[in-house]
């Protein structure tokens, strides 16, 4: 094993800027570091690498773990890090990495706590490593990992070794227990084998949303921190890591306390940021001791800036008019997001609001002033609650912001009787932390709100977001498909709120968990500015049948963002869209036929059509798409935070959900895009204080008929400004209505250069944007030309 590198300094390194690698055994270590020159060539200053400790074999995304005392073999071990550490370090570059708190594999074969836990039970020393709730059911741990009922498969089981095996899966045994024929085996285990399908209403143990494959982790316990933080800690001190991206935190009990033991246990060392979905203006708690989010927050804002409301609002009643009632029968967003929250509480969470109403019944039952209140009352009562709860979780004991009385009130309307309605209070006042301070009664209050979050992502991100599409670019992650439109006012409010509070924050646009790259929801967010060109293009494709109207919209949509007809590509993400949204067939309960018909479809329609040529209205959009994907992609590597480009972005990037947006990393060939992203981060390295220091933003003003058309502002300390950016909003727009006309950008005084083009300059004071960009959409102007910088 090579020596560490040494010791950074204690104050935390921020980067300037991250590149985000999706490492998997295809893409491993070795490879990474080969590519490290041309990352460092294109100005970033530290690498992002996804999941790095052992994990399933042959995972392509690493966020199942199996071990956290090492490095992942077949990605190059602890060694092949410190190597692409080092070759990283002499080009000038830092590694962040992401760290998977919340869950492990549950998979006994690799996951050596689990598997001891099968075998000792609750005396397994690791038995503290998971939520599991031994007195449920009868007992044991339930694994709901049979393709089939038990009696199917039984005689595929066999004894040999020491352990259970079922064609590819091993079990460890209980001691004692080998001799035993194979019944009472089975019933004599710590766990019970069960059918996957029972992991909706029996599972016992907490899990990742609805992923029984992957077990929720106690990190909120010092010995289970220590134990599953120590490798990453030790790399940290060693200098080895300088980053970490802290995957799902509303996942953990305490997510708060976690972060604190983090920091202390790291030093201090590490720029750390959060996968923290916030919900509109909700903000991220100020005493968490982090930079700030991994940036869904900022994709919203950026995507936004970029949507025209009223097109929007008009695209929305095309829309309805022609999905009809194939799409979610509503009419709303928010009505569609409701009543996807009822289903997902209902039937997908079904175990975790049983495991919920288990524990208000034993505190309940320990408590007089709380008792008679029955089951079916306790467990209406949470699901009325947390269908309710606006965002993601809450993290304040009474917080009523949150879990408001209004929301009491409603959740008391569902009960037909008032005098059971009382569970409403009795929930509500547990999950506040109003009845004591017992170990169930934190319990509850941990498990609610993990409950909360779980519910919120799988009922929006992975349902509503799939049946309520009428601007599918607004359907990402933080996102919201009821308002997809920011005005500039509201974008510059909220970078001079990110400036003064989290000057540090991420930034992204594209990642490995967007549904769509950015560049892709360019080309959709474009249909805001003409809903009618859109209108006309779905008559003209009319004449190719789809198995029903609303998969007709989602699919030929998702191909116009694309752009180019791929069947291969467009197939998979399509298929996986009608799934996730559930409305006729799903991963559970598939239709063959329906499905079966999807795939036909896009095979003769949206994978073969190039849409965007289909006619001359059409095909005049290619400028002002890639209008928006440029004016994006410069706003989000100059505004406040630190910015992330996911691989392969710095250049044309349109790529699906996953699995297509997580293929192995190539280095492709520049284009204008990859210019404008070479003069940003030059620029960031050059002058880091003017785009790190807090209440370094300064919005620009813009005066005449066409002002709402540019976005601008400076980055730096008022006067001392380094570099304004302008971009061109909602261009098609902006011809219809005549041009720039005597439109007129502010500069901040002195003499600015243009780093794009490397020759123009300008005064401070009044610019017509009309020349400003006559050459290209977007402008990025720094104090000196670029062959000096």
């Amino acid at each position: 094993m090579t020596s560490s590198l040494p010791t950074p300094p204690t104050a935390r390194t921020v980067p300037t800027a991250t590149y985000r690698l999706q490492l998997q055994p295809e893409f491993p270590f070795s490879a990474a570091e080969r590519a490290v020159p041309y990352l460092a060539g294109l100005g970033v200053s530290h690498l992002h690498l996804s999941p790095v400790l052992e994990a399933v074999p042959g995972s392509t995304h690493g966020y199942d773990v199996t071990d956290h005392r090492t490095i992942r073999a077949e990605l190059g071990g602890e060694e092949g890090l410190r190597a692409l550490a080092a070759t990283a370090r002499a080009h000038g570059l830092g590694l962040v990495v992401d760290l998977v708190p919340n869950h492990m594999a549950t998979s006994p074969t690799h996951n050596h706590a689990l598997r001891d836990v099968l075998r000792a039970g609750p005396e397994s020393p690791y038995a503290r490593w998971f939520d599991i709730d031994w007195e449920a059911g009868d007992g044991r741990l339930l694994l709901p990992v049979l393709p089939a009922r038990l009696p199917d498969v039984r005689e595929r089981m066999r004894v040999a070794d020491g352990a259970l095996h079922l064609d590819d899966q091993t079990f460890p045994l209980r001691e004692g227990t080998e001799g035993l024929p194979l019944p009472e085996l089975l019933d004599a285990q710590w766990y019970r084998l069960g059918w996957w399908r029972l992991a909706r209403t029996e599972l016992n143990y907490r899990r990742f949303f609805t992923i029984s494959e992957l077990i929720g982790v106690r990190v909120e316990d010092p010995e289970v921190f220590d134990a599953t933080h120590g490798t990453i800690v030790r790399l940290v001190r060693d200098g080895v890591i300088e980053g970490l991206r802290i995957d799902h935190p509303d996942g953990l009990a305490d997510p708060e306390g976690y972060l604190r033991r983090l920091r202390e246990a790291t030093g201090g060392r590490c720029w750390t940021v959060v996968e923290k979905i916030l919900t509109g203006p909700e903000p991220l708690p100020a005493a968490w001791p982090v930079a700030g989010t991994t940036g869904y927050d900022a994709l919203r804002y950026v995507d936004g800036v970029f949507v025209d409301g009223v097109g929007a609002a008009e695209l929305s009643d095309v829309y309805r008019e022609f999905a009809g009632r194939a799409g979610d029968r509503g009419g709303t967003w928010e009505a569609t997001a409701r009543r996807a929250a009822y289903e997902v509480v209902t039937h997908e969470l079904a175990a975790e609001t049983a495991a919920l109403t288990r524990l208000a019944e034993r505190i309940c039952a320990a408590d007089p002033a709380l008792r008679d209140h029955a089951p079916w009352a306790l467990t209406t009562a949470i699901r009325e609650l947390l269908v309710r709860v606006p965002v993601y979780r809450f993290y304040r004991e009474g917080d009523e912001s949150v879990l408001t009385p209004e929301a009491a009130r409603g959740a008391t309307a569902a009960f037909a009787v008032p005098e059971e309605a009382t569970a409403v209070d009795t929930v509500r006042g547990l999950a506040l932390g109003r009845y004591g301070e017992g170990p169930e009664h934190r319990a509850f209050r941990a498990r609610f709100a993990q409950t909360s979050s779980a519910l919120r992502a799988k009922s929006v991100e992975d349902t509503a977001f799939y049946r309520y599409t009428p601007l599918l670019s607004a359907n990402e992650v933080g996102g919201d498909p009821g308002r997809p439109a920011i005005g500039i006012e509201e974008f510059h409010a909220y970078c001079l709120r990110l400036s003064r509070d989290w000057p540090a924050t991420g930034t992204v646009l594209s990642t490995h968990d967007t549904k769509r790259s950015a560049d892709l929801r360019a080309g959709i967010a474009v249909l805001s500015q003409c809903p009618s060109v859109w209108r006309d293009l779905l008559e003209e494709v009319a004449g190719v049948p789809a198995p029903d109207p609303h998969l007709a919209w989602t699919a030929w949509q998702t191909a116009f963002g694309f752009g180019t007809p791929d069947p291969e590509r467009l197939g998979p993400a399509v298929l996986k869209s009608v799934r996730e949204a559930g409305l006729q067939t799903s991963w559970t309960e598939p239709d063959p036929a329906y499905e079966r018909a999807v795939t036909e479809f896009v095979a003769a329609g949206p994978g073969r059509i190039p849409l965007r040529a289909a006619s001359e209205a059409a095909f005049a959009l290619e400028p002002h798409i890639r209008a928006q994907q440029l004016g994006a992609t410069l706003v989000q590597l100059t505004m406040p935070g630190v910015p992330e480009l996911y691989q392969g972005t710095e250049r044309e990037y349109r790529a699906l959900v996953d699995p297509d947006n997580r293929r192995p990393f190539t280095v492709g060939e520049d284009d204008d895009k990859t210019a404008v992203v070479r003069a940003a981060l030059a620029l960031r390295r050059l002058h880091p204080e003017a785009f790190a220091a807090p209440d370094s933003y300064t919005p620009l003003t813009v005066t005449g008929a066409a002002a709402p058309h540019c976005l601008a502002f400076a980055r730096g300390e008022g006067a001392s400004a380094e570099a304004v950016t302008a971009v061109t909003r909602l261009p098609l727009r902006l011809a219809e209505a005549g041009g720039w006309q005597d439109t007129e950008l502010i500069l901040p005084p002195g003499t600015w250069f243009d780093l794009l083009d490397g020759v123009r300059q300008f005064a401070g004071g009044a610019v017509k944007p009309a020349e400003l960009f006559d050459a290209r959409p977007v402008a990025l102007l720094g104090r000196r030309p670029a062959r000096e910088g």
